[in-house]
């Protein structure tokens, strides 16, 4: 949703680059019915409407009748949000819901009205649904060139990058350490698993807690799920180790403002995401990644990526016991590689990718009433 929210802020915007109430669209975000998408989306004064959605890859044959209905009356749902609403264009960047809007877009009831379709690919691989999607696209933005050759040959794709919101730029080092209140000549390594969290990233982590603390600041955020667990564990740790060293640990179970987390680091250990493709160039920060085993191989492509580009280093989940505390270390100290790694992740970022895709939606070929 962060990439969503990173063009719309570009689609507001004057050909200046300034917020301008006269140039934004009349937009409608359509999530997923107890999606976490829905509040967030709602901060930013965004009108939403939700549908049932679920998914189709990797689940049992138990559940498969179950989210074949939710996806039948997830159309359902979408054709008539879309039949009242009348778009111009719809713009995916994945998702349970893209599919069933995606069919009711390309079958509404005024053939001439059809909304032109724009996807985002943000990680390298496609994920299923957005495979499906890229093919009745007329439009297709894709972080980085090597996600061209995992879609259809008829399909040329434009390079955009990855959309990063501008107030996520924002942030500079010095303001994330006063966020957290670090010490500028300590070394800070930022840990997180997502909005929900990384079980067993948190629980290795907890368990070496003591020793990192000893070398580096710690900021991590947990997710909301194992937030008890790392809260009982803060206590515990806190009458075991000296008061100065125990500050060195920043834990937050969610955390709005990532830009402060991201600008502060100086290593980042975490799932390999799609934001992991545009977030960590943005802020040159070097990485280990630790690809979730329990899904396709979506995140270990990412992972390989920036791996492959001298920006990260993987570790898999397997190995995170053995593996986490001396990488970290490694890395920590050795001020030259974590300097190159630095480098070759700046020199992942688009800086303008936003306003590239904002440009492919306006430039789009008009249905009868037109995008202005």
């Amino acid at each position: 949703m962060y990439p969503a929210l990173a063009v719309l802020e570009a689609l507001n915007k004057s050909q200046h680059g300034e917020p301008d109430p006269d140039a934004a669209l009349d937009v409608l975000w359509v999530g997923s019915r107890g999606g976490m998408e829905a509040e967030l989306v709602e901060r930013v004064g965004v009108p939403y409407k939700s549908i049932p959605a679920a998914g189709l890859h990797g689940v049992g044959l138990r559940a498969l009748p179950n989210n074949l209905r939710a996806l039948y009356h997830g159309y359902k749902a979408a054709r008539q949000i879309l039949n009242e609403y009348q778009p111009d264009a719809l713009f995916f960047t994945g998702g349970y819901v893209a599919a069933p809007v995606a069919i009711a877009g390309r079958y509404m009831t005024r053939k001439a009205a059809r909304p032109r379709i724009v996807t985002f690919v943000p990680d390298i691989e496609p994920g299923l649904a957005l495979k499906a999607l890229v093919r009745v696209s007329d439009q297709v933005a894709i972080s980085a060139a090597d996600t061209q050759e995992y879609l259809p040959a008829a399909i040329q794709a434009d390079v955009t990058g990855y959309p990063i919101r501008e107030h996520l730029r924002s942030w500079t080092r010095q303001r994330g350490e006063q966020f957290f209140d670090l010490d500028p000549d300590i070394p800070t390594l930022l840990v997180f698993g997502g909005s929900r969290g990384a079980r067993s990233i948190n629980q290795v982590l907890l368990d070496v807690l003591p020793e990192l603390l000893s070398t580096v600041q710690v900021i991590h955020i947990s997710g909301t799920h194992d937030w008890a667990a790392v809260a009982e564990n803060s206590q515990a740790l806190d009458a075991k180790i000296p008061a100065p060293i125990f500050q060195r640990y920043h834990a937050r179970a969610y955390l709005h403002e990532m830009g402060a987390a991201l600008s502060a680091a100086d290593l980042v250990l975490c799932r390999a995401g799609a934001s992991s493709l545009g977030e960590f160039p943005a802020f040159a920060v070097p990485a280990i990644l630790v690809p979730y085993p329990y899904a396709w191989r979506y995140q270990q492509v990412n992972a390989e990526y920036l791996a492959q580009r001298g920006a990260a280093e993987i570790i898999q989940d397997e190995d995170l016991s053995a593996k986490l505390l001396p990488t970290v270390l490694r890395l920590i100290k050795d001020r030259q590689t974590l300097t190159e790694m630095s480098a070759n992740m700046s020199s992942l970022t688009r800086a303008s990718a936003a306003d590239d895709i904002a440009r492919l939606i306006r430039n789009l070929p008009a249905s009868e009433r037109g995008l202005q």
